[in-house]
């Protein structure tokens, strides 16, 4: 059948998982200077042209580890429970949305910072048009009157910027959290 991806064998999936998880603790112990292939395979338990063959490159095997993330909170905002998902006045989307979105940048800083790093890859561009697209429409709903693909923009680049990155490696998550949490209800209310 056309459309349907073929069954993954369960070696095939075993190594996956098992380079995804070796890059994940790599970068959490070392930073992205500590993924290297060499070191992805050997604390995988695989052969390097494995990594090549599964993921192309190293900017391939980062996508692999941000696009697992990225699907889910996408998931959750299409189809997920309010407040995050629809039904849900959209102030509180927005505000479930920006809390999720930091939540996940921030509980993988150092992987957001090295995929930031590798030049861009071409399938990001589905997430980040789907996280453009349902900032605008919820700011639009709320606030008709601003521009809401700058403005929703702006806001988006806070939680990826480097500030953000420095204060989750200083462990002020809840801070930058409460933070932005601020600046998007500063947003949302009509002056």
């Amino acid at each position: 059948m056309t459309g349907q991806r073929p069954t993954e064998r369960a070696d095939a999936a075993r190594n996956r998982r098992a380079i995804l998880e070796a890059t994940a603790a790599l970068l959490a112990e070392h930073g992205a200077a500590g993924v290297t292939m060499d070191r992805v395979a050997a604390a995988a338990g695989v052969a390097k042209g494995t990594i090549f063959h599964r993921f192309g490159s190293r900017a391939g095997l980062l996508y692999e580890l941000v696009a697992e993330g990225a699907a889910e909170l996408m998931a959750a905002v299409a189809g997920g429970p309010p407040p995050l998902g629809p039904g849900a006045p959209a102030t509180d989307r927005l505000l479930a949305f920006f809390d999720a979105m930091t939540t996940m940048v921030t509980a993988d800083v150092e992987l957001i910072a090295a995929y930031k790093a590798m030049p861009p890859h071409s399938r990001s561009a589905e997430f980040h048009a789907f996280w453009a697209e349902h900032i605008t429409a919820l700011l639009r709903e709320v606030r008709p009157e601003i521009d809401a693909e700058t403005v929703g923009a702006l806001l988006l680049s806070i939680i990826g910027g480097e500030l953000a990155q420095q204060m989750a490696r200083a462990g002020e998550v809840d801070r930058l959290r409460a933070g932005v949490r601020e600046l998007v209800h500063s947003v949302l209310t009509v002056p």
